[in-house]
């Protein structure tokens, strides 16, 4: 039973109004003496042209309690339902039992596809920190989209195009070696790729020099395609050993090279609908009515931009996946980027504009502060994992020393205590590291999440006979903080939609540690294995709920769930 939805249904026959419209307003009070949902009345009062207060009080009396309500109370200008508590806890512990991993889940996205273009690293360069933002939202949004029955895929728009290679061409014959890069693979490349900036500051002549050797790139040039080429193999496989330790996959790996021999039909068509403008040598679609600065699409020297891939790669995207949102993870700076270009596509006629949406995010920063590749100023995204799964080996061995698969599960903890820190807080709040915060096992982290699971995993093991979850009597689970959990589990579907509604997956990370708290809470107030059958039958039923839901939760943002810790 949706308890919301039935009582929506009673409101709308009462007031009268439209289902979805009750639906919207019944609210959650924030404690339980209010009730366990309320409707507030003030949005009746120009209807009705009456106070408030008076209004719920003559909706209470046309109200038919049913079963499922024990008392319907007014409480100012709101109606506050009270449900029994029996059958609230049994309608939610059955639904749960009865889909186990699969409660959350729904197919309101059947039939749909959503692209999520997340991650993007740029070749040649180490995958540092500054990456993990889009790449852990990104997968997140992906697995959250595919609990509702869309079809995701996820593409990693690799940045493996564009003037840095020829930079990197330029830096390469006049400061590197084969055997050099062999030896030192994408570290090496990054050495003399902070050189050449160093350099090109006293020669500027050097920049042009690299804006030549890309030119090169683009018309077919066989060297620069070869060098270009090997520089790449290099840096995928560098991402990938980082992609496996944070246990992240991708449908597709189309990057801006990809679209190199697809943008001429594309600037050919923008020139035809007289959208393309030249300036200074340049080509450009003038935007000065929109209130922004104009979209450059070809360089003077011929060369093509971020944009002209970007446009080009939409207009793929959406004749290869007729996508129903194509959906952009990168940092908050690149909001103008986006914004000129999406307005571009709408200026071509394509009224599918509104379904590209661009996602952005705050920053992420260690205590020493901002990170920039140019100056060769990063934490690599390989090192701090390790440091996390190093951080999480000594409070095993301090706490746990006998813990069995003590490696795998410090993996586990220590790489979650890392995503779930970051998909923590709201996206566009600033990330800062701080270890000891993060891998806390009382605070509000990864691993006290996980431990709650472990714990819940420890207590049906204790149970040893096998669960019966088979005429449970729901009755002994009426006590306050036993409804609390009961609660928090039945909100979970509903926070999972409106994480993938607002493309936020904090919303899930925030719950999972509600239900934690409340557990815990649970845990500590009721004693399961020691009291008597029909109470600990219920209770471990209750346990079984939370561990099922804990795992699932866990599993959308990515992080696994050990069940020893």
């Amino acid at each position: 039973m949706d308890f919301k939805l039935e009582i929506a249904k009673l409101l709308a026959v009462a007031v009268p109004m439209e289902l979805e419209e009750a639906f919207a307003a019944i609210e959650v009070p924030p404690n339980t003496e209010m009730g366990d949902y309320a409707y507030p009345c003030f949005k009746l009062a120009k209807v009705f042209r009456k106070a408030p207060p008076m209004i719920a009080a003559e909706l209470m009396e046309k109200l038919e309690k049913p079963d499922f309500i024990d008392e319907i109370k007014v409480q100012g200008a709101y109606l506050n339902f009270f449900t029994n508590k029996s059958v609230y806890v049994s309608e939610v512990l059955t639904e749960v039992l009865k889909k186990t991993y699969d409660f959350g889940k729904s197919d309101i996205g059947q039939g749909k596809t959503i692209v999520i273009d997340y991650s993007s690293p740029n070749i040649a360069k180490p995958f540092h920190v500054g990456h993990l933002r889009s790449t852990v939202i990104g997968n997140a949004i992906y697995k959250i989209y595919e609990a509702l029955g869309y079809q995701c895929e996820g593409v990693n728009h690799l940045g493996d195009w564009g003037t840095q290679f020829g930079k990197l061409i330029v830096a390469y014959k006049k400061w590197g070696s084969k055997e050099a890069v062999e030896e030192g693979g994408i570290q090496e490349l990054m050495r003399i790729y902070v050189k050449f900036h160093d350099e090109a500051e006293k020669e500027p002549a050097l920049d042009d020099e690299a804006r030549g050797w890309f030119v090169k790139m683009q018309d077919g040039d066989e060297e620069a395609l070869s060098l270009w080429k090997w520089f790449y193999d290099i840096s995928i496989k560098e991402f990938e050993r980082v992609y496996q330790m944070l246990g992240v996959t991708f449908d597709a790996y189309t990057g801006e090279s990809f679209y190199n021999d697809k943008m001429a039909p594309v600037v050919e068509e923008l020139r035809q609908k007289k959208l393309l403008t030249e300036s200074e040598g340049a080509l450009i679609v003038d935007l000065e009515e929109e209130g922004m600065p104009p979209c450059l699409i070809i360089r003077k020297d011929g060369g093509t931009l971020y944009a002209t891939r970007d446009i080009t790669a939409a207009l793929y995207r959406k004749n290869k996946y007729n996508f129903e949102k194509c959906i952009y993870l990168t940092a908050l700076d690149q909001n103008l980027h986006f914004a000129q270009w999406f307005k571009v596509i709408e200026k071509m006629g394509y009224d599918w504009s509104k379904d590209l949406i661009h996602v952005p995010f705050g920053l992420v920063s260690l205590d020493s502060g901002k990170l920039s590749t140019r100056h060769g100023n990063v934490v690599l995204m390989e090192d701090l994992l390790n440091q996390a799964i190093a951080e999480t080996q000594k409070i095993i061995q301090e706490k746990n020393p006998q813990l069995p698969d003590k490696e795998k599960v410090a993996k586990q903890v220590g790489i979650g205590a890392v995503i779930f820190n970051d998909l923590y807080n709201n996206r566009m709040k600033d990330v800062v590291f701080s270890w000891e915060k993060m891998l806390n096992f009382d605070g509000e982290t990864g691993p006290y999440v996980q431990y709650t699971h472990a714990r819940a995993c420890s207590i049906l093991k204790r149970a040893q006979n096998p669960l019966d979850l088979e005429d449970i009597s729901y009755s002994l689970l009426t006590d306050d903080v036993s409804v609390e959990v009961c609660k928090l589990l039945e909100q979970y579907p509903a926070k999972i939609k409106d994480a993938a509604n607002k493309l936020e997956p904090s919303i899930v990370t925030r719950h999972l540690v509600d239900i934690a708290q409340a557990f815990n809470k649970f845990y500590h107030d009721n004693p399961i294995l020691s009291s008597e059958d029909d109470v600990k039958k219920a209770r471990l039923a209750l346990v079984y709920a939370v561990k099922v839901v804990l795992s699932s939760g866990l599993a959308l943002l990515g992080i696994s769930s050990p069940e020893q810790m």
